[in-house]
């Protein structure tokens, strides 16, 4: 009796499914990511089932309460609200990588290394979407932080007077993108007073028709933000806590003020640590190194795939002596805007943006 083989390709296709899930899941935003116009990292699969190269997410702004409602006195027919609406459009784009070995180096290895290989390239398939998640945060009316002019920055900081916050302040804003953040001083570490601050900014954005930039809502009635935060805030956080953190451990761990590390609630903000979000120097005499917090509601970023992640395989194998694999997704991610191209209004739909000095440890 002869046992069948499965073939090299078929193996590698096993993992197809599951390779997806598997490094979403080990992404650290993934607790934040859902289909629902709730979640903090609204995603979108459409595209999946359908051709095209961009994907639009539906905003709705509230109706208008200014005016009041219709106590019968007067017709409602030809009085009803217009429903605010915009769209934002996200485009798709080729993520894919690869790792080979030959079959020398893999006979020599004492580990089964293509095997590895998937491990790794999940891994590194996290690390490019949380990458770019962080880009997203970051960036100016669909640029990357680092690639936006001055004049980008500028025209952001105007259009986003009502959900930015530079240093400890209120005060500190200006039109001036580099006056604002040279503004904020080593003194003006993240702190409990700075997460309410910034919170209230949040709640008090100017939206169209509604009430500030709409939470995460969980429960029957449970509201919170989440603060997404880089090593340095995060540690001065924690310093912050002072007897408020003591107390909570002497309490016990279940206490919504303590943490293993990862995150802090305070104020009913989820202040959740990122190690990745890194900071800059501002171009102040004497420079201070800036990092951002960011500050997110419903909506706050969008991630669309028109093709989920699958493995490829190597076809130049050398008669069989190389043994490549990879995997290739398309997919997009991009922070959400009202009015979406449009420098001189658009807005930040889901969050607001702070900036706090954050030196690194001496």
């Amino acid at each position: 009796m002869a046992n069948t083989t499965i073939a090299t390709a078929n193996r590698v296709k096993q993992w197809d499914n599951k390779f997806f899930e598997e490094y979403v899941r080990a992404n650290r935003f993934k607790r934040y990511m859902g289909s629902s116009e709730n979640s903090i990292i609204q995603v979108k699969r459409n595209l999946t089932k359908q051709k095209g190269d961009a994907i639009t997410l539906p905003l709705l702004g509230a109706l208008d309460a200014s005016a009041g409602y219709n106590d019968g006195s007067t017709k409602l027919v030809g009085n009803e609200k217009a429903l605010p609406n915009d769209g934002h459009k996200i485009t798709i784009g080729v993520v894919r990588d690869a790792t080979v070995v030959n079959t020398e180096e893999e006979q020599a290895s004492p580990i089964d290394i293509r095997n590895a290989g998937r491990t790794a390239l999940k891994t590194l398939a996290m690390r490019y979407l949380r990458n770019d998640i962080i880009t997203a945060l970051g960036s100016i009316n669909g640029v990357a932080f680092s690639d936006a002019s001055a004049s980008q920055k500028n025209a952001w900081v105007a259009s986003n007077k009502d959900r930015v916050l530079f240093g400890d302040s209120v005060g500190n804003y200006n039109a001036t993108f580099a006056t604002a953040i040279n503004a904020v001083t080593s003194s003006m570490k993240l702190s409990k007073s700075i997460v309410s601050l910034l919170k209230r900014r949040a709640q008090g954005a100017q939206t169209v028709n509604g009430d500030g930039i709409r939470p995460f809502q969980y429960g029957e009635d449970q509201e919170t933000y989440v603060l997404f935060v880089g090593p340095n805030g995060f540690r001065d956080l924690k310093a912050d806590m002072g007897t408020d953190w003591q107390n909570a451990q002497v309490r016990g761990d279940k206490n919504p003020l303590f943490s293993p590390g990862t995150s802090i609630l305070w104020d009913d903000v989820v202040v959740r640590q990122i190690p990745e979000i890194a900071s800059f120097d501002n171009t102040a005499t004497t420079p201070v190194s800036i990092e951002p917090v960011y500050m997110c509601g419903a909506q706050a970023l969008g991630v669309a795939w028109a093709q989920m992640t699958k493995s490829t395989l190597r076809k130049e194998d050398d008669y069989g002596f190389q043994h490549g694999v990879g995997f290739f997704e398309l997919r997009g991610v991009e922070k959400l805007l009202w009015s979406q191209g449009t420098a001189s209004s658009a807005k930040d739909w889901g969050m607001a943006t702070g900036f706090v000095g954050a030196a690194d440890d001496a």
